[in-house]
């Protein structure tokens, strides 16, 4: 075989890239069909006309060619004498750039961001302009939703009667204020927006410093709940349940505190309080819903704008920040909706024989790859006989799932979890054990009601709404059956969960 050998670089120098001609140069721009690209002169006429303006406007070139630029703006703008203001300041400026309306040649409107720039030749003469268009209509269409899904939020939380809920700075600083803070401490938002929060707290809390700490310990640990006096705007003085939550940006930069306070003093309302309960829940159902209508067209709208090529860093990073954050959102309120359902009745649970030795598997399935990531030991302990209850099966895996899942979330790496599935006193039984922090034994009283959350510290650093053993408590008790928790409060002794089943006849 013969080898050609190659020539060298020397034997054919490769010429030197020669400069875009004025051609070239038209060409390019004519090719850009995301932008319209177009020259005025002096006095605003159209000079020039490229593909992307043709498609973005609708105009053949010949159709505009030498016609005042003017024809693309709405006639309230044509009597403020904007388009010819724009180009003053380009003029004086060098440059303008704007967001507004502008108009199709079919008379249609799309939001458009404009850039002027004035145009000035080697001798210092004025040329006329260059003119950049680019259609944000979708963009537009999407922040308006954002803004809508926010203004129903908003008025949710400033129609809530029951519970003080405002916002603070991150000095502490009140910045919002709803009725329920208003019939609560007595204050109207004008009275006190602006004001410090220590103002609700009684003389020995402010010696110690209290108000300025519990911000420092909901920063710490992610949350921060109290019982406690506190002061009305008349003096008096009401036992208060409060809760204060850091906030944050999408690119996490702390930005001010949550504040929910509820009204305690009177140990004789349980009847009433438990009414409120029931308020909330249907309030949590009917949140769920309206923040649901807006999330679906906001997810769209963000997986369409991922479909286009991003034109700039601050465009993508802006997009990648609203998709993080409606995905965020809609986890919560999925979790939301399923507490609402469950509390409303309006989950439909099939009674079928259902053996409970498949419903342990899938949900050990389910579970497995998170303990293997935190290398728990798995023990799963079954006996050989069916075990048939009347239930959902479905349901049923969600209930041991969440059980296994909260046993792996709070367990340390290298522990153990543990699930037995047996039969005692004619009921079948499903049992979660861990060796994690466990639960204290004063927290097992109301460690199933809805928001409730350990003060350990592993359960604030894991965090969560409180929801998963609510919704645990509610689906048994749907099934005819109980749940019940164990704890010592001991580190490495954990805390167990037994779920108590009836049997189906002939079970086991």
């Amino acid at each position: 075989m013969i080898l050609s050998s190659l020539p060298s670089p020397e034997d054919h120098p490769i010429d030197p890239p020669q400069p875009l001609a004025d051609a070239d140069y038209r060409l390019m721009v004519d090719a850009v069909r995301d932008y319209a690209i177009f020259m005025l002169d002096p006095e605003g006429r159209i000079r020039s006309w490229n593909t992307g303006a043709r498609q973005l406007k609708g105009y053949e070139a010949h159709e505009v060619i030498g016609r005042s630029f003017e024809i693309f703006y709405p006639q309230e703008q044509l009597d403020l004498g904007f388009p010819r203001e724009e180009l003053r300041e380009a003029r004086r400026l060098g440059r303008v750039e704007d967001e507004g309306w502008r108009l199709r040649k079919d008379g249609s409107r799309f939001w458009a961001s404009v850039i002027i720039t004035s145009l000035i030749d080697e001798d210092g003469r004025h040329r006329g302009f260059a003119k950049v268009t680019r259609d944000l209509t979708e963009r537009r269409a999407h922040e308006e939703l954002l803004r809508q899904s926010e203004e129903r939020f908003r008025l949710l939380v400033d129609g809530v009667r029951d519970y003080a809920i405002f916002m603070l700075d991150p000095r502490g600083h009140i910045a919002s204020w709803n009725l329920g803070a208003q019939l609560t401490k007595g204050y109207t938002a004008e009275e006190i927006i602006g004001r410090h929060f220590s103002v609700f707290y009684p003389q020995e809390r402010l010696d110690e410093d209290w108000p300025a700490r519990e911000l420092e310990m909901a920063l710490r640990d992610g949350r921060f709940e109290d019982n406690g006096w506190r002061l009305r705007k008349d003096g008096s003085r009401f036992w208060a349940s409060v809760v204060i939550t850091p906030l944050y940006d999408g690119q996490g930069r702390h930005y001010g505190f949550a504040k929910v306070t509820r009204d305690l003093t009177d140990r004789g309302r349980i009847d009433v309080l438990e009414s409120q309960e029931r308020h909330l829940h249907q309030f949590l159902a009917v949140l769920g819903h309206e923040l649901r209508n807006p999330l679906a067209p906001i997810a769209n709208a963000v997986s369409i704008m991922r479909l286009e090529p991003a034109t700039s860093e601050q465009m993508r990073h802006t997009r990648d920040i609203l998709g993080r954050q409606v995905a965020h959102l809609g986890r919560l309120v999925d979790d939301l909706l399923d507490v609402g359902r469950i509390v409303s009745g309006k989950v439909f649970v099939e009674r079928l024989p259902t053996d409970l030795r498949q419903v342990v598997s899938e949900s050990v399935e389910a579970t497995s790859p998170a303990a293997r990531d935190r290398r728990h030991e798995l023990q799963v302990v079954v006996p050989t006989a069916p075990v048939v209850v009347l239930g959902d099966h479905v349901r049923l895996v969600q209930v041991v799932s969440n059980l296994l899942h909260n046993a792996v979330k709070f367990t340390p790496e290298g522990g153990q979890v543990r699930v037995r599935l047996g039969v005692r006193d004619g009921r079948a039984e499903i049992c979660v054990s861990d060796t994690g922090p466990g639960i204290a034994p004063a927290e097992l009283s109301y460690v199933f009601k809805l928001f409730a959350q350990s003060e350990a510290s592993s359960a604030r650093l894991h965090g969560g709404l409180g929801i998963g053993l609510s919704m645990v408590h509610q689906m048994v008790k749907r099934h005819g059956g109980e749940v019940s928790a164990f704890s010592t409060g001991e580190s490495g002794k954990g805390a167990e969960f037994v779920v108590a089943l009836p049997l189906a006849d002939g079970g086991a």
